[in-house]
């Protein structure tokens, strides 16, 4: 009898899981019936107006028991604007997030109940770079859209000099540095395989030194139980030789080194990329049409950041938008609605198609897009990784001194990386 019991609850618990992920992927539509969202809710985010408005139109349209509107912000003043709004009692009910902003703001988000959302519903729902939002007290966001960092490479460059393909491995482009970096008689750089080693003109410095510890294993930082976030940069020095990773990334601006292509003296990478004065760039997926817009006569392609040979896994950094619930909401249940809804496969394939990045939603990875670039971009997506980064201004000048240290030879690799260690989980106890 126990024994039957038994298995009467493991089959219980089983298809309440299966039900669980068809719930949430849309299948079943529970609740449709007696919908208690009303009144009007308001989404805050940076993505343009013009494409928001066709998007919440059909939204709107969808779900008449309630109204979603929606405010555009200037990226350059999101956070402050919000953070202002919050504080003074007349924020938002939603909000779109990105992964770096996540962290600071996990305080004033109302989470996402697993009762609501399962791990398991969500990790089989949406890709991998999305658990960043995944927290002990409950989910911060649903996730929405991708956008994995790329190698973008010059192909009149390479095929100038012989090269029939981009490199898959670091250890293929570590032989192609001496072959595309130009110099004059006097040493002086001209022409660059690839932007790394500084920091300062380098876009995206952090998170290309931040993917390259990631290769490793490392996962920068890591939470605890009870929910404390700490750095694990010093426990993964010996552990995934990141001091060996910093080497590597500094022998790039070191001109005793045979690796040596990049130097202060040069423009910001992005641009040095768009004059044809830089072989490859590591930059976004989402930058594609700002870099066509620069140099419209550039022959450029994109394919995957470099892997690690023999390495048993294959990543990138991404950043992830979802959207986050305010905890101030005057109206939780349409809030929490309307985000719920967003997150359906039907918005976020609207969505990520307009900005041309890929979405967050695995269902919608079974056919992909036949774009010139969406592909790839897909593709890098499935295996796209970030971090909880506290503070993206102070995490900057952290790195940065890292970086530099190194560089001046102020400390060693190990010295600078435990510096940045302890500087880090001081941020992370604010």
């Amino acid at each position: 009898m126990k024994g039957n019991f038994q298995i009467i609850i493991l089959v219980i618990f089983i298809a309440f899981a299966i039900f669980s992920v068809f719930v949430f992927s849309g299948a079943i539509p529970i609740g449709e019936e007696e919908n208690t969202a009303t009144g009007t809710v308001v989404l805050w985010g940076t993505v343009k107006s013009s494409i928001m408005s066709s998007l919440l139109e059909d939204f709107n349209e969808a779900n008449p028991t309630f109204v979603l509107k929606y405010v555009q912000k200037s990226a350059d003043t999101f956070d402050n604007d919000l953070l202002e709004a919050l504080a003074e009692g007349n924020g938002p009910d939603l909000f779109f997030i990105s992964d770096d902003l996540a962290f600071k703001y996990r305080n004033k988000i109302y989470p996402i109940s697993y009762q609501n959302l399962t791990i398991d519903s969500f990790k089989t729902n949406f890709v991998s770079v999305s658990e960043v939002f995944l927290t002990t007290d409950g989910i911060l966001a649903f996730p929405l859209t991708i956008d994995p960092m790329m190698m973008y490479y010059n192909r009149s460059i390479l095929d100038a000099n012989g090269i029939v393909s981009p490199p898959t491995y670091w250890e293929e482009l570590i032989d192609l540095v001496p072959v595309l970096t130009k110099k004059d008689e006097e040493s002086k750089l001209l022409k660059s395989a690839v932007a790394m080693g500084q920091f300062s003109n380098i876009s995206h410095a952090k998170d290309i030194l931040t993917t390259l510890f990631m290769q490793t294993g490392s996962s920068i930082v890591a939470e605890e139980e009870g929910g404390t976030f700490v750095s694990v940069l010093k426990d993964n020095i010996s552990k995934y030789k990141l001091n060996s990773v910093l080497e590597f990334y500094t022998n790039f601006a070191n001109p005793l080194n045979n690796l040596y292509s990049w130097n202060r003296s040069f423009p910001d990478s992005g641009d040095a990329f768009s004059a044809e004065d830089l072989a490859f760039y590591f930059g976004y997926a989402s930058e594609l049409q700002s870099l066509i817009k620069k140099n419209p006569n550039q022959d450029f392609l994109i394919t995957s950041i470099p892997q690690i040979k023999n390495s048993n896994f294959k990543l990138t950094f991404g950043r992830v938008m979802g959207v986050a619930i305010s905890s101030s909401s005057k109206n939780l249940n349409t809030a929490f609605t309307a985000a719920s809804l967003l997150a359906k496969s039907d918005f976020v394939s609207a969505l990520s198609t307009s900005l041309g990045i890929a979405p967050s939603r695995r269902d919608l990875f079974k056919t992909m897009p036949t774009d010139a670039y969406l592909p790839t971009f897909y593709t890098s997506a499935l295996f796209a990784k970030t971090w909880p980064d506290p503070s993206t201004k102070d995490t900057d000048d952290i790195f940065k001194g890292m970086i530099e240290k190194v560089l001046s030879n102020s400390m060693d690799e190990e010295g600078a990386i435990t510096d940045a260690n302890a500087k880090l989980n001081l941020l992370l106890r604010k």
